[in-house]
């Protein structure tokens, strides 16, 4: 299980790593400002219960 997950991480990294700059660019900006996003908001409700209590 871990191989095929660290097999299938390489394979995307070296995807990612060969295309242009400004898609990989996007391809950040599309990929890690939404999560980003959900995490930040995951936090926040968190720590609104934590502090509610």
């Amino acid at each position: 299980m871990t191989r095929a997950l660290a097999d299938w991480y390489d394979a995307v990294e070296l995807w990612v790593t060969q295309l242009a700059f400004p898609l990989q660019v996007l391809l950040a900006v599309v990929v890690v400002l939404p999560l980003c996003f959900l995490v930040a908001l995951a936090l926040d409700r968190v720590s609104e219960l934590v502090t509610r209590r």
